[in-house]
């Protein structure tokens, strides 16, 4: 199994970051079996495009709630890793208080 768990839409309270606040979030390291995808579907298009990254951030973005990590942003990231043997993504990570 590549993912924790694959879901279906983002189960945590809108975080409101805008694209410069992500980009102020240090990247780190997370393990690709801990993350729970917010999306069920994929392009494939989008997956092989090598520049598929050139418009947006370079890493991923992951919501930290209640425990579980959430891939908002960076699918096919995440799986181009994965079909490079690659255990790991690396990732910005908000996280996201309980209200």
């Amino acid at each position: 199994m590549i993912f924790k768990r694959v879901g279906v839409g983002r189960p945590y309270p809108d975080h409101g970051l805008s694209s410069r606040a992500w980009a102020e979030l240090p990247p780190r390291q997370v393990r690709l079996d801990e993350l729970v995808t917010t999306k069920d579907t994929l392009r494939l298009d989008t997956l092989l495009d090598e520049d598929s990254t050139f418009y947006g951030d370079l890493f991923a973005h992951v919501v930290q709630w209640r425990g579980e990590l959430y891939l908002e942003d960076g699918l096919h990231r995440a799986l181009r890793a994965a079909l490079h043997q690659r255990s790991v993504l690396h990732a910005r990570v908000h996280q996201v208080a309980d209200q």
